[in-house]
């Protein structure tokens, strides 16, 4: 009993020497998925940067693949814990409010290096089976409870199919967050979650703006685009494998499998997988553009051209011609090819900038921090291209009304 006693301190110094060690490299890792994506990271990476050997790292983690998962979960419980604050409030806007300032609390505490830095999940298509399975679950769990933020409750089946967009809206929107809060600065945080709170609770439409399918849209819809080459076929089909299953799972034979084509149709067209992904890249981008350059040369009020572009980006994705690639596959590109495409993607968000204005100036939009609303729109278009796996009856005709009205009525609109 005596010698129990007396090994105890020893043991207790080699567990929080343990912890700690672990909780350096869930920090290091998590800074480094950010920063160059799952498939850019290694766990030498990660070793290098808390002093360790690779192999050390292997003591806490065998593989990289167990490594993310673990910086994920921890995500979730950080948020779960933020979402278990928020839920404390008496009204569905003083809860979506609650959530988004203390999620910007954490934000300012990781930027002045008070917590530990938060995992994206942007790349949580790149995990295979049985690690995808634990990540989606803790996933899915966390995106039930921001729906009680938003419904209470009062969760039925009548109401559902709305409040689930409604959710992965204020979900992904917050998340989104990450990637565009370093603009400010920390001490400015509190004052951008609230700005973003009125956009999400109040909307974009001024009193006198109108919903509806409009000249604009038709024009949109009907704009000389995407063939039907064999080279088309290729990209949208990668286009839809990567968005589903990441980088690694789309293969070239998983692309050709989904065509019905040899793989040497495949490097007839392209040569490798890095410049398939840059290509599906410029496929979106010019889409993209596309809309935003007719509309802007368009008729309307900068209300009808933000709502037009809007609507038909998102019934793109579910139209035979989409879907369009996610936004954060940037991630998945090798370095030198990483930057541009980052740039383009932050230039055709400012598009967006440019229609609010115009509409705050014709009075069609309401008096609002553009930039931010901007880059909610943008993270609306792109958190679509994942709407079917929380709304699976959406489709081209409904996905406007379920994902787009919200954001430009306000998130509390059923």
């Amino acid at each position: 009993m005596d010698q129990q006693t007396q090994a105890s301190p020893d043991l207790n110094r080699v567990t929080q020497r343990y912890v700690k060690k672990r909780e350096a490299i869930l920090h290091a890792a998590a800074q480094l998925f950010n920063q160059h994506g799952v498939k850019g990271a290694t766990l030498s990476d990660v070793a290098g940067m808390v002093e360790l050997s690779t192999n050390s790292i292997t003591y806490y983690y065998k593989k990289k693949e167990d490594l993310v998962v673990a910086c994920l979960l921890r995500s979730t419980e950080v948020i779960n814990d933020i979402i278990l604050l928020a839920a404390e409030a008496d009204s569905a806007e003083q809860r979506v409010r609650s959530f988004i300032r203390l999620f910007f609390v954490r934000l300012a505490k990781i930027q002045g290096n008070e917590a530990p830095e938060l995992m994206t999940f942007r790349d949580t298509q790149v995990l295979g089976s049985p690690h995808a399975e634990v990540v989606f679950a803790a996933y899915t769990d966390m995106f039930r409870r921001v729906r009680r933020l938003l419904a209470g409750d009062a969760v039925t089946s009548g109401n559902r199919l709305s409040l689930n967009a409604r959710s992965h809206l204020l979900l992904t929107l917050t998340l989104g967050a990450m990637s565009w809060s370093s603009r400010y600065d920390p001490e400015d945080y509190e004052t951008v979650a609230s700005r973003m709170s009125d956009i999400l609770i109040g909307g974009i439409a001024s009193e006198t703006a109108q919903w509806g399918h409009a000249r604009l849209d038709n024009a949109l819809a009907h704009a000389p685009g995407d063939g039907d080459s064999t080279y088309d076929g290729f990209l949208r089909a990668a286009t839809a494998l990567i968005n589903e299953q990441g980088y690694r799972g789309a293969s070239v034979d998983r692309i050709s499998a989904r065509l019905n084509v040899t793989k040497g149709s495949f490097y007839h067209h392209i040569s490798n997988k890095e410049d398939l992904i840059s290509e599906c890249f410029e496929r979106t981008f010019s889409v993209m553009r596309r809309m935003q350059t007719l509309a802007q040369a368009g008729e309307g009020s900068g209300w009808d051209k933000v709502c037009a572009v809007s609507r038909e980006l998102v019934r793109y994705q579910f139209s035979e011609h989409g879907p369009l690639l996610r936004m954060s596959a940037w991630s998945e590109l090798p370095d030198e090819l990483r930057d541009s495409k980052f740039k383009t993607i932050n230039r055709l968000g400012q598009r967006f900038v440019g229609f609010l204005v115009d509409g705050m100036k014709d009075g069609s939009v309401r008096p609002m921090d553009q930039t931010i609303a901007a880059s909610l729109i943008t993270g609306m278009i792109n958190a679509s291209v994942v709407l079917d796996r929380w709304v699976p009856d959406v489709t081209a005709d409904n996905a406007a009304e379920l994902f787009v009205r919200p954001l430009f009525f306000g998130i509390l609109e059923a």
